[in-house]
């Protein structure tokens, strides 16, 4: 593409920035970003690209990658919406046609309970199906959630944000945004500047519904925000499963709701999603593998690891360091390191269980 090209898109998607269909009815119609563009009136084409010089700036001294409606490394799940954008701006390791996708959101006030569920959620699929990228929104609650439980399982997780690449909100949530960059990393449809307005998050819920090929509400108030996101997933043929709660929970009532209505499928298990999306599963390891996971274990890991294989529900970490006499602080630290290495899963309440 050249660079003149190239300005035109980002000019004429400035120019549509709230009407991405009319940018790309008006770019089929004349054939190319700049021949629309000169369709356009002279002091709305000159303020377009002025606007669209700095941008170009900005993505290129901050090495954003922009993906083109229609091109090949744009999400093809999004070119099926039809209310899809028509440029995003991406900054990390962003593959966003290879394998797996599964967006994941609920309440920004999520309980203990919801936090758990997802958390497993996530580590079990990424335990189970291959090539699996979690899409979240960032927000507090269950989408920081999800995008750290994956950062937890090492596997891709993109963040759609509601505003542009120059600022992160919340910004609490930094932190947790850089990590995103080295297998996954953060997507939006908006220039820099952009603040991060209600509105605009309301209309990135789109990308992260059409993102994926099913959406997960995991916790939502019977007019929560997430629901929104779930009808849109409705809207695109997406799968919607939701998590069941009590009557009497606020936090489920919405949940409870797209179930009640058939809009969903009751989930109660990372089983629930890979069996009804029909997804593969990771071939089990080998024997000389399963070897491998066990030749460098210090004596104390061990000594762990024997204990937790007294008792396949489980093992409170107090009852481990009175069997084997390691100190407190020290088992839970060895247990942190079984844990990444994908021997041992912490349960809630101190509870360690050994997978292997």
């Amino acid at each position: 593409m050249s660079d003149q090209e190239l300005l035109s898109l980002i000019a004429l998607n400035l120019h549509f920035r709230n009407y991405p269909r009319k940018a790309r009815i008006l770019m089929d119609m004349h054939g190319s970003a700049e021949a629309a563009m000169a369709s356009l009136p002279d002091d709305g084409r000159r303020l377009s690209y002025e606007r669209a010089e700095k941008e170009l700036a900005f993505v290129r001294k901050h090495a954003i990658s922009l993906f083109v409606q229609g091109s090949d490394s744009y999400p093809y799940r999004l070119n099926e919406c039809p209310d899809a954008p028509l440029l995003l701006y991406g900054k990390g390791n962003i593959r966003p046609n290879d394998g797996h996708f599964l967006s994941i959101v609920g309440t920004r006030s999520a309980t203990d309970r919801g936090k758990v569920f997802t958390r497993q959620l996530v580590l079990d699929l990424a335990a189970n199906v291959p090539n699996l990228t979690i899409i979240s929104g960032l927000a507090y609650g269950i989408d920081v959630t999800a995008h750290l439980a994956a950062l937890e399982a090492n596997i891709p997780t993109l963040v759609v944000l509601g505003h542009g690449l120059d600022r992160i909100y919340p910004s609490m949530h930094r932190d947790i945004a850089v990590r995103t960059l080295k297998d996954g990393g953060l997507l939006c449809e908006y220039p820099s500047g952009t603040e991060p307005e209600r509105m605009n998050f309301v209309a990135r819920d789109r990308i992260i519904a059409g993102l994926a090929d099913a959406v997960v509400v995991v916790e939502s108030r019977e007019k929560g925000g997430s629901l929104i996101t779930a009808g849109m997933a409705s809207d695109y043929d997406r799968e919607i499963f939701a998590v069941p709660g009590r009557s009497t929970d606020e936090q489920s009532l919405g949940c409870n709701r797209l179930i009640q209505k058939n809009a969903a499928h009751l989930l109660l298990s990372a089983e629930d999603i890979i069996r009804e999306m029909q997804w593969e599963r990771k071939l089990a390891p080998t024997q000389t593998q399963m070897i491998n996971l066990f030749e460098n274990l210090t004596e104390d890991e061990q000594a762990l690891l024997d204990q937790l294989h007294t008792n396949e529900d489980g093992v409170h970490i107090n009852s481990l360091v009175m069997e084997t006499g390691i100190a407190y602080a020290e088992a839970a630290a060895i247990l942190m390191e079984l844990e990444m290495r994908e021997l041992v899963r912490g349960l809630p309440g101190g509870i360690y269980r050994a997978l292997k």
